[in-house]
């Protein structure tokens, strides 16, 4: 049973961003988001989480369904008062411990902790909510090598439990997590 399923979706703003899209994810399953700069893959998952205007076809969802969004660039204040246990408590991320690494940076502010180290965060804030489909819009940004395996290992380990639809620039990424690809095509005339 499909947690979630596209329909020939056209997503965009004002005007469509894309074509029609159709895709079924189910619980256990990894999909990828794979297109050109342009295409409209962030914008996708923004309709699904209202940020964006759905212009044609539709979204059917499982009764129920829970889901949690990880924006491209998760908003970071200059000063932000929180430490990482106080960010995670607010996101309600509690249903798992966090990884040993991730763990040890907990007692810091937020604006305290690198690009990376604040990108892992947030990534572990939207896995561990528990949340039954989890939209994840270039999770690697901001990751050095050591952040990018911790994040692939992350995300494959509660995959068997939860959908996972990611986008990313980062065909080796995708691919490392097993996932399937689903090509965004540009909705947008050109000439």
């Amino acid at each position: 049973m499909s947690l979630i399923e596209l329909e020939a979706l056209v997503a965009g703003y004002a005007q469509p961003a894309t074509a029609p899209c159709s895709l079924r994810l189910a619980r256990g399953e990894i999909v990828g988001l794979w297109g050109s700069n342009g295409a409209g893959k962030s914008t996708l998952l923004k309709a699904l989480v209202g940020l964006a205007r759905i212009h044609g076809g539709r979204v059917l969802r499982s009764p129920g369904l829970q889901l949690t969004f990880l924006p491209q660039a998760p908003v970071r204040l200059a000063e932000m008062p929180l430490t990482g246990h106080e960010f995670l408590a607010f996101a309600g991320a509690d249903c798992l411990p966090p990884p040993a690494s991730l763990a040890a940076r907990l007692d810091q502010r937020l604006d305290a902790l690198s690009g990376g180290e604040f990108q892992l965060l947030s990534l572990w804030a939207s896995l561990a909510v528990g949340a039954d489909l989890v939209l994840l819009d270039e999770p690697t940004n901001n990751l050095d090598l050591a952040h990018l395996t911790l994040a692939r290992e992350e995300i494959l380990a509660g995959s068997s439990t939860r959908g996972c639809l990611v986008v990313s620039h980062d065909r080796d990424f995708l691919d490392a997590l097993g996932a399937r690809i689903v090509n965004v095509q540009s909705g947008r005339s050109h000439g």
